[in-house]
């Protein structure tokens, strides 16, 4: 199984140890999505812009950890997404975005 990661647990920032075990497919830019800022993390929605993300072949295990670090948030809902390394899932921001600030490069290691 896969996971399309944008943010804190892409390489070199601040969650990529939950990766450690992943193998690293490739980078992937991800059409007809948005990144928001919340502040030590991002938050990915559908809608129109591209965001930046890498791609990792994880474990079931693995899975379950990152299920538990979004859930202790309880602000991501986990969706089955298709990546040119095959369907992958992805943690998409549950609530609306008006007010948080819109990072409009996609990038979230440029972000500032």
């Amino acid at each position: 199984m896969r996971v399309i990661v944008y943010g804190s647990l892409r390489r070199k920032q601040g969650n990529s140890h939950w990766m450690t075990n992943a193998m690293w497919l490739g980078d992937h830019v991800l059409h007809g999505y948005a990144l928001y800022n919340l502040g030590h993390y991002p938050a990915v929605v559908p809608g129109e812009g591209e965001v930046y993300c890498e791609v990792y072949r994880i474990t079931a295990s693995i899975l379950a950890e990152l299920d538990e670090l979004k859930s202790n948030t309880r602000d991501y809902k986990r969706e089955l997404i298709q990546t040119p390394y095959g369907s992958a899932w992805i943690y998409l921001y549950k609530y609306p975005t008006d007010d948080l600030p819109r990072i409009d490069c996609g990038d979230w290691v440029k972000r500032e």
